[in-house]
């Protein structure tokens, strides 16, 4: 109770199937490490696609490493702008998602599925777990104190796994509200 953990924005971003890879970027394609990110063995690529909804469209980073299908994680901003609804779930839960056309540099994909709002959720090992008093898929709230704008999350999602490292993921539009950049305390 009350230990201080990292709250991070994720902005959007795509993370790509190896066939759509090839699709977007030519076959063999491999993506450039732009930058290591938090989470053990995720990083930002040199990489973009423009993603392309009824509305509009935006260019997007890709995350690395390829992923066993396509996701497009939007804030509910980007998605109104983009007029895509976007369901809210966690990362990889995609069935029943809407879909959008992704455009790159070798040709074009549409996906039926894959566009979501990423639920709230703090990545945790065994150990952080065990030191929080909770468990994998445990629903906590989460106090994240800023200057201006502190505020409580509820319905974060605690995802736990010996590959993860401990940090709290937000959207843009959460972290905004929160006047980032912040650092969050479990509360019960």
């Amino acid at each position: 109770m009350g230990k201080t953990i990292l709250v991070e924005t994720s902005a959007r971003h795509v993370h790509l199937s190896q066939a759509d890879l090839e699709t977007l970027f030519g076959k063999g394609y491999v993506l450039t490490n732009k930058k290591d990110l938090s989470q053990p063995g995720q990083f930002a690529c040199q990489e973009k696609v423009t993603v392309i909804g009824p509305k509009g469209e935006t260019k997007m980073s890709i995350l690395g490493p390829t992923r066993a299908q396509t996701q497009v994680e939007v804030s509910l901003t980007d998605a109104r702008s983009l007029g895509i609804k976007a369901l809210i779930r966690e990362s990889g839960d995609i069935e029943g998602t809407a879909g959008c056309k992704l455009v790159g540099p070798a040709g074009e994909v549409e996906i039926s599925c894959g566009v979501i709002a990423a639920k709230r959720h703090i990545h945790m090992t065994p150990a952080d777990a065990q030191e929080f008093g909770v468990q994998d898929k445990d629903i906590v709230s989460v106090e994240v104190k800023s200057a201006d704008r502190s505020l409580v999350f509820g319905d974060v999602v605690c995802r736990v796994s010996d590959s993860y490292a401990l940090a709290m993921h937000i959207d843009t539009d959460e972290s905004n509200a929160a006047g980032a950049p912040c650092e969050g305390i479990i509360i019960k």
